[in-house]
């Protein structure tokens, strides 16, 4: 029995060391599964989420989250086509998931106070898609929970276990179930959305702002050290440390016609 366990066991380290992959920053991350199965899990969480939060009846409103959702899809996606949703809710949120879709309450569209403001959160939320953090999120998962059969939990009734894996995925408090992006990934993904609103034409600068609303909004949060995500501060001194490389991408998308006016 010991050498059956130690043969899967070495089998099992083997697959995991095949399945490392690099994120668009080249950092390393678990990859077991393929793309397609992620989005087929990503558009499976989006239908139920649509099914039990409704969508806002504002046209205007939902017209103008498409405008900037689409704005920077075009850029970093071309040829992929993304759905966006503006659900009617006040939490001062966003999602996007693998599969192409995006989802915005209207709660954030009090403290995002214009398209760039809101753009660097959209551009914030696609770059998890882009850099794969759901599916390395799945992968640690699976590594770690023998005998987790995801395709029943997919299929199955609504379940905690079914909500963790939406959380996983990227719907987190959404679906009940709190599951925040690890530091690493929440600093990736502000890095890489600052680059993406930028080469859609949105005004980089405005991320700063956004995040200090974000603090007003919050009332305050625990230190850094006592959370997974990094702090209000902390997020715009990354972001304030990249602004020079993300105002040059700016001007050249200016320059090359892309200046989005979504009203």
């Amino acid at each position: 029995m010991k050498r059956i366990r130690k043969v899967f066991v070495a089998a099992g380290l083997a697959a995991l060391l095949a399945h490392c992959a690099t994120s668009p920053t080249g950092k390393p991350q678990l990859k077991l599964f393929p793309d397609s199965e992620i989005a087929r899990m990503g558009v499976t969480a989006y239908e139920e989420m649509k099914q039990e939060t409704p969508a806002s009846k504002d046209k205007k409103a939902t017209a103008y989250v498409k405008c900037v959702a689409d704005a920077i899809t075009a850029v970093v996606a071309p040829g992929m086509k993304w759905e966006v949703t503006l659900f009617d809710d006040k939490a001062v949120n966003a999602f996007a998931l693998p599969g192409g879709k995006i989802g915005v309450y209207t709660g954030l569209l009090k403290v995002a106070e214009n398209q760039h403001q809101l753009a660097a959160v959209i551009g914030h939320e696609v770059a998890h898609v882009i850099a794969d953090h759901g599916n390395a999120r799945v992968s640690a998962q699976f590594a770690t929970q023998s005998g987790l059969q995801l395709a029943q939990v997919l299929a199955g009734a609504a379940s905690p276990q079914k909500a963790q894996l939406f959380g996983l995925l990227g719907l987190g408090a959404q679906v009940g179930v709190l599951l925040p992006y690890g530091r690493g990934q929440e600093s990736e993904a502000d890095i890489l959305g600052l680059d993406y609103m930028a080469r859609a034409g949105f005004d980089p600068r405005q991320s700063v702002k956004l995040w200090q609303n974000m603090g007003k909004a919050s009332g305050g949060q625990p230190p850094e050290f006592l959370s997974t995500h990094p702090s209000h501060e902390r997020r715009i001194e990354d972001l304030t440390s990249n602004m020079q490389k993300a105002l040059d991408t700016y001007t050249q998308a200016r320059k090359a016609g892309r200046v989005p006016d979504c009203q």
